[in-house]
């Protein structure tokens, strides 16, 4: 294993930390908090542990599979607890447990929080919650590529790491342009909405921090009731469409720039996407139609609850957890389910299901017409065998760690809806479930156990689970 470069990464991860930080800082001097110190004392530790790494860099910049996925995973620890220590030494979140599963939650983008008054925490304390939503819906290492550059195409290993969905491909044949290309979308769309937000009457504060949390599918609430204090179908209904299009695979952005509208409307992904989306917002209105006063307000919140579960971002208008069985059923399979591959959302992923579904059919075909040879295709190309198997892999470990984690959990002796759904929203970084960890709960009253495994099912969901499970690997820190 080449350790060196994965100390070299570690220390370009804690130099992007630190000048990260930066934003929480600003916030803290324009509001006069005495907070911003302890981001000012982070910065500086990042900031002398980083150079020390990158000091000396490597002779061999080399790297492979494994040292990726080390890389990422690593990185994504190290990062949380280097941002978890402003919450703690401020007081503002006096357990430590409880500062690392905030930050775990803002990185992996999942959104559930400990927190039982968010609106008490300080202003920059706020801003730097949102701003992990941001930094960890592309990933952080994503954007190290972008302006590092390191040996040949072995980069890619890093990008399959960190990237959500079955198979990771370049836009363009240079890996580091590639990630030059996704940011440059991701900063747009996000500025974009910053501006319709702000045109719609939103605080400059408010549009940032919302925006931040939308462009990773993050759903860090700054109010204690949510999006739901924004009483405006126009601000919620621009969240609605912007959570919506960051759950959109970004190939399928990369193709409108490269004027090939044709291709990006073949995308089978993005069309079932829509189609489960437009599906479930219909059934959901129609079921909770007697809740609202007309049909229009039960289908704004049926649309935003939905874009919101589907992506995993998190935000809520209303306690959806109020709603009749069939509409919270419809939310809990969108948990599973999950937002398109190359997004910031989490989730299973809807390219897995599509492929999984063509699986089933293909073999039920082989059962009636046995002789028949049927290839498996996802828009019009073969889907390799390789990539067959690695969902296969996938979904049985998904599985083992999220019944494993739901027994643990339920240690805590809670129901079974809280019990199951507090993993089911952890692991596919969600943010809000049903029952005791619903959209008006939080996840303070679980035991530091079940918030310990809670915290690794947002890693792993996040990082598509083998990344985190290599690291227990033996094999994994053997050299050769």
């Amino acid at each position: 294993m080449n350790k060196k470069i994965i100390v070299y990464l570690l220390g370009w991860i804690l130099i992007i930390e630190a000048v990260f930080m930066l934003l929480p800082c600003i916030v803290a001097l324009i509001y006069k908090e005495a907070s911003g110190i302890w981001f000012a004392a982070v910065m500086a530790v990042c900031g002398a542990i980083g150079f020390a790494c990158i000091h000396k860099k490597p002779e061999n910049l080399v790297f492979f599979a494994k040292e990726g996925f080390v890389s990422v995973s690593l990185s994504w620890i190290v990062l949380s607890f280097f941002g978890a220590l402003p919450f703690y030494l401020s007081g503002e979140i006096p357990r430590f447990e409880d500062a690392m599963f905030e930050i775990i939650s803002g990185f992996t983008t999942t959104g559930a929080s400990i927190l039982t008054d968010v609106e008490s925490l300080s202003k920059c304390m706020i801003m730097w919650r949102s701003v992990t939503h941001w930094i960890g819906g592309m990933g952080v290492l994503v954007f190290i590529l972008s302006i590092l550059p390191l040996a040949g195409g072995y980069n890619m290993y890093i990008m399959k790491a960190e990237s959500p969905g079955p198979s990771v491909g370049k836009l363009v044949p240079k890996v580091r342009t590639t990630a030059k290309i996704l940011y440059k979308i991701y900063l747009f769309m996000t500025v974009l909405q910053i501006i319709l937000l702000l045109i719609g009457g939103m605080p400059l504060f408010d549009s940032l921090a919302i925006s931040f949390g939308t462009a990773g599918t993050g759903g860090f609430g700054i109010k204690n009731d949510s999006m739901a204090f924004y009483n405006s179908y126009y601000l919620q209904g621009v969240v609605t469409v912007f959570m919506i299009l960051f759950g959109i695979n970004f190939n399928v952005y990369y193709l409108f720039l490269v004027r090939q509208p044709k291709e990006a409307f073949r995308c089978e992904e993005a069309r079932a996407y829509l189609g489960i989306i437009a599906a479930s917002i219909l059934l959901i209105t129609l079921n909770i139609r007697g809740s609202f006063e007309n049909v229009f307000s039960a289908f704004h919140h049926a649309a935003f609850q939905v874009g919101s579960i589907i992506t995993t971002t998190g935000y809520s208008t209303v306690d959806f957890d109020l709603w009749p069985e069939f509409s919270k059923g419809i939310l809990v399979v969108l948990m599973f389910i999950g937002a398109c591959a190359g997004s910031t959302g989490g989730g299973f992923k809807v390219s897995r299901v599509v492929i999984l579904i063509k699986a089933i059919k293909k073999e039920l075909g082989s059962l009636i017409h046995p002789r028949s040879v049927k290839i498996l295709k996802l828009e019009g190309k073969p889907i390799e065998h390789n990539v067959m198997r690695s969902i296969n892999t996938f979904l049985g470990a998904y599985i083992l760690i999220f019944t494993s984690s739901v027994l643990v959990v339920s240690l805590d002796n809670f129901d079974l809806t809280t019990n199951f759904t507090a993993v089911a929203a952890t692991f596919n970084n969600i943010g809000p479930g049903l029952g005791g960890a619903g959209p008006l709960q939080n996840f303070s009253h679980f035991s530091p156990l079940s918030k310990i495994v809670m915290m690794f099912d947002m890693l792993a969901g996040r990082l598509e689970v083998f990344p985190m499970l290599l690291l227990f690997a033996p094999s994994t820190w053997k050299n050769g």
